[in-house]
Formats: C-alpha cells, sequence, structure tokens
C-alpha cells in the first residue's frame, strides 16, 4: 500500500471522526435546550466567579466573596421572578462578557474549542500510524537481488548497498583512523 493511499485512508478516517464528533456535539446541544427549567445552582455552575479564585459561582471557595454571594441571590431573584436559564445567562454575558461563563458556548467559532481537541487527537494517531508503518519499512516496492543489472550493486569492490556488507579494505581503513584519533 502507498504512502499517498495510507494518507487518503488516514483522511478518510478523521473526516468521519469529525462527523461523528459533531453529530453528537449537535444531539447534546438539542437536549440541553429541552431540559427543564433549573435551579439556581445549576445556572451558577454555568458562570465563573470574578474574585480571582478560578472557580464557578456556584463553588467559590471564599465564604463572604463580594462577588458569588451577590451574584447567587440576584439569580435566586431572577429565578422568582420567571426568567430562565438562557435569559439569565444571556443577561450576565451581556453585562460582564464571554469571561463569565465557564465553559465556551458550542456554536459560531467557539464551536472550534469543542471540537478541536478531538480532532487534534484523530489526526496525530493517524499521523502515529503512517509513521510507524513507514519506519517499520512497510513492504519495499520492488524488491531487486544482487544479480539484477540494474540493482546498483555492480560496483568492483564487492560491495553492496545493504548495511552490514561493508568493503573490506573501507572498514579497514575506518578501524585504523578511531584508532589514531585515540
Amino acid at each position: 500500500m502507498s504512502i499517498a493511499r495510507r494518507f487518503a485512508d488516514a483522511a478518510l478516517v478523521t473526516a468521519l471522526a469529525a462527523l461523528a464528533l459533531t453529530i453528537v456535539m449537535a444531539v447534546s446541544v438539542v437536549r440541553s435546550a429541552r431540559a427543564a427549567v433549573p435551579g439556581g445552582q445549576e445556572i451558577a455552575e454555568g458562570l465563573t466567579c470574578q474574585c480571582g479564585c478560578g472557580l464557578t459561582v456556584a463553588n467559590c471557595n471564599h465564604p463572604n466573596c463580594s462577588f458569588s454571594v451577590p451574584m447567587r441571590e440576584r439569580i435566586d431573584t431572577m429565578l422568582a421572578h420567571g426568567m430562565g436559564r438562557a435569559e439569565i445567562i444571556a443577561y450576565f454575558r451581556k453585562q460582564y462578557g464571554e469571561k463569565i461563563l465557564s465553559a465556551p458556548t458550542t456554536q459560531g467559532f467557539n464551536l472550534l474549542a469543542w471540537t478541536m481537541p478531538f480532532v487534534a487527537l484523530v489526526v496525530g494517531g493517524g499521523l502515529i500510524v503512517l509513521m510507524m508503518e513507514r519506519w517499520r519499512g512497510g513492504s519495499p516496492s520492488a524488491p531487486q537481488s544482487p544479480s539484477d543489472p540494474g540493482s546498483g550493486n555492480s560496483d568492483k569492490s564487492g560491495g553492496s548497498d545493504k548495511p552490514g556488507n561493508f568493503d573490506p579494505a573501507l572498514r579497514e581503513r575506518l578501524e585504523r583512523e578511531l584508532r589514531e584519533r585515540r
């Protein structure tokens, strides 16, 4: 099998894996859109605390955090007024920008953040398989016997192009030069 054919096979596998990943992502987005109205805890887990702890609003480890405590109260108030998860997230996203979200959205350019790690794994795995086959030697395209006139083994010293078969005179010269350098 030629290298070009192996590369084409790897590209096909990569494309199929990316298609499967896209389908899985679309199904998860549809399921999350159909989810029931969540509680304040679930919404707070989707927002990043801005106090510098790097955790979500729900998991901020500062007991009297100046950001997460009022934020949780505001979320509970918004839920009491009948706002849904998407409306609350959109409100905070408009107020604080993308940095408030604990995970990138699954739409537009942000979809790249969700899919690229998987695509990179598939492509990297395909390249590793190709390189391993190439390093292993694969099957030679046209093995030539030493008696073939075009095999390149017709030098006058009787040497061969194969590793391990060296001209004895050259080997002796190499060993002598190595001994002299020591």
